[in-house]
């Protein structure tokens, strides 16, 4: 038995912020953007929108696809950073927007590689002793939450949406073939939000220090990025037995077209090989490999048998990568 993706979907706020939007907030301009990051705009949620919101739209829209109904779902995991509070988890509010009533609920903080490390979850889970049938993984982001509109280095980066899959049990040869997940918390405070949590409680010291914000050390994140990513990659390829001219679609987290470009190049996988949509989106941490995989999949992009690599790389430091026979 295997498990095996069965249905996609997504969501994106309407709003778009083009990179000319962003050089009326800061010294910046389409240009300077678009040639260090590849980003033309992002999509921002309107601040009465949550992350629960987007994965319950993303949710409906994968289960459609799917062919199934929410009564039918065991395991709901939502990768996310920006969850809706402390608790309840995301996963739960979005359980109950969506009427999946007979599902187990968590959400998993893992930041960018949020739906990375929830599809190895659910696909343990849904191996272990026949618990659970069918899954719905999902990534969900409100990151402008954690933007500083002021900081021009990190706000021109980030986006809101969501992504969701459907993984059910399967006895064909498709389906999830390796994964790699892997962690280093000595180097956490290169990308990182300072407080808000029980060690850095928001004060009025720090909010006015903007240390609610997302903070990020750039060439330290590009390096430990391509580093992990790649190796991680390599390791699924190998575990697998296949080859990088093999892969279909490399699908890494869309962070940085500089990043993306050299984790293929490393891979030696040719660029039109890479799907890439972070032009549109930007960065929306957990939820951007989600989105991507949908617009892979209704597009018709791949076919059964071709094999997808997911890959990503979070504040932690997470990172991971996931090898899929379609």
């Amino acid at each position: 038995m295997g498990i095996r993706i069965t249905g996609t979907g997504s969501f994106t706020p309407e709003k778009i912020v083009t990179n000319d939007d962003l050089a009326k907030l800061v010294d910046t301009n389409d240009e300077w953007i678009r040639s260090r990051t590849g980003i033309r705009e992002r999509r921002i949620a309107d601040a009465q929108t949550t992350a629960s919101d987007m994965a319950a739209e993303a949710s409906i829209n994968a289960l459609e696809n799917a062919g199934i109904t929410a009564d039918e779902i065991d395991l709901i995991i939502i990768g996310t950073a920006t969850p809706d509070k402390a608790f309840p988890s995301t996963a739960c509010i979005t359980q109950g927007k969506i009427d999946a009533i007979n599902a187990t609920c968590f959400d998993v903080s893992a930041a960018c590689s949020g739906l990375v490390y929830a599809i190895e979850i659910a696909e343990s889970m849904l191996l272990a002793k026949g618990k659970y049938k069918k899954a719905l993984v999902i990534g969900s982001e409100k990151f402008s939450h954690l933007v500083n509109w002021k900081d021009r280095n990190t706000c021109v980066l980030f986006g809101d949406g969501a992504g969701a899959v459907v993984l059910e049990q399967s006895d064909c040869d498709s389906g999830i073939i390796a994964s790699k997940l892997g962690s280093n918390g000595k180097l956490g405070d290169i990308l990182q939000v300072k407080a808000g949590g029980t060690a850095h409680p928001l004060t009025k010291e720090n909010y006015d220090k903007n240390d609610q914000f997302v903070s990020m050390e750039g060439q330290d994140v590009f390096k430990q990025a391509v580093q992990s990513m790649v190796s991680s990659c390599k390791e699924v390829m190998e575990e697998a037995g296949i080859t990088s001219d093999q892969i279909k679609w490399l699908i890494p987290h869309q962070a940085n077209y500089r990043i993306l470009k050299a984790v293929a190049s490393r891979l030696k996988i040719q660029e039109e090989n890479v799907f890439m949509n972070l032009d549109k989106y930007g960065n929306t941490s957990a939820a951007s490999i989600g989105i991507a995989m949908d617009e892979m999949n209704r597009s018709n992009s791949v076919s059964k048998g071709e094999y997808v690599l997911i890959t990503a790389f979070g504040g932690g430091l997470t990172w991971g990568a996931t090898l899929i026979r379609w």
